[in-house]
């Protein structure tokens, strides 16, 4: 028994966690919940999205609260958690563990970011099947969307996705996980026959229901070309200028962490930034306001 004089027990704090673990879930926040019908709306009235990627739960958080609409758990995760040299060693399982992390620190946040999980190399080469078994352990693990690389034969795979209730983001340009055949990190669609393929590909994956195109290392005037032409489905840009209807960076770039030489595509947010949150709600407006990118300076 407890004597009556005993002091009653001091309530447990999240503040007595020895780690520096997230806080409790925040007020819920003005910002409802970003769907495939308010991406849509933004595209139609011409508001910039805005997308990083993030790979665990307490950059997503932060990123959710600065105002990020898309996070991305791009197999960029390779290269600068795992350090490896390129995007094709990165398995699905641990885009599903890293899918899961950002998944559950959005829960723990505002929860408003539109969650793409990446489809890692070899993962949906094999059949319409294996795609779609691939997208079904990202989606259960947190994701709202799944992204896939290339054109031409993806377009199949990707109206499969589709019809199975899945949404698919495309990515042309430079392809990552194609670097070896593409014989390095190259601008993608320079000559009259090889932007007329990316032309062609764009509109087969908008036509098979991709709801999202990312555009790497594309000429700026392509890019803005094939935005104006791709009438429902946005295109996210990088390295590819600023008439995309949307911009995407990996999140180590845009906060000056990289650990090898810096794309000409990259502006490092974290110069002049009180805090990384502060970064990323700089990233946003300049991307909302148009003055990131500039051609000039980031495009080609």
């Amino acid at each position: 028994m407890t004597p009556a004089n005993a002091p009653a027990p001091s309530p447990a704090t999240p503040s007595a966690t020895p780690y520096g673990t997230l806080p409790p879930a925040a007020t819920p926040s003005a910002r409802k919940p970003l769907s495939l019908p308010r991406l849509r709306e933004m595209h139609a009235q011409g508001e910039k999205i805005t997308m990083l990627t993030a790979y665990d739960a307490t950059f997503a958080a932060v990123a959710d609260a600065a105002g990020v609409e898309c996070i991305l758990v791009g197999d960029s995760l390779g290269m600068v958690c795992q350090g490896l040299t390129s995007t094709v060693g990165v398995t699905l399982e641990t885009m599903r563990h890293h899918t899961e992390c950002v998944a559950n620190g959005l829960r723990r946040s505002h929860a408003t970011a539109w969650l793409i999980g990446d489809l890692p190399f070899g993962t949906y080469h094999e059949s319409k099947e294996q795609a779609l078994r691939s997208a079904v352990v990202l989606m259960q693990a947190g994701a709202h969307m799944v992204k896939l690389e290339g054109g031409g034969w993806t377009a199949d795979t990707v109206r499969f996705l589709v019809e199975r209730g899945i949404p698919v983001c495309a990515h042309l340009g430079l392809t990552p996980q194609t670097v070896h055949a593409l014989g390095g990190y190259r601008v993608q669609g320079k000559t009259d026959e090889a932007a007329a393929t990316l032309k062609r590909e764009a509109h087969e994956l908008q036509d098979a229901g991709a709801a999202m195109l990312v555009l790497e290392m594309v000429p700026a005037a392509l890019s803005a070309a094939l935005t104006q032409a791709l009438t429902h489905c946005p295109t996210i840009g990088i390295g590819a200028g600023n008439g995309t209807a949307g911009q995407v960076l990996v999140l180590h770039d845009m906060l000056g962490m990289n650990l090898g030489k810096m794309p000409k595509f990259v502006r490092n947010f974290m110069d002049g930034a009180p805090s990384v949150r502060g970064a990323m709600e700089a990233y946003v407006r300049a991307v909302k306001d148009g003055s990131f990118p500039v051609n000039a300076t980031h495009a080609w």
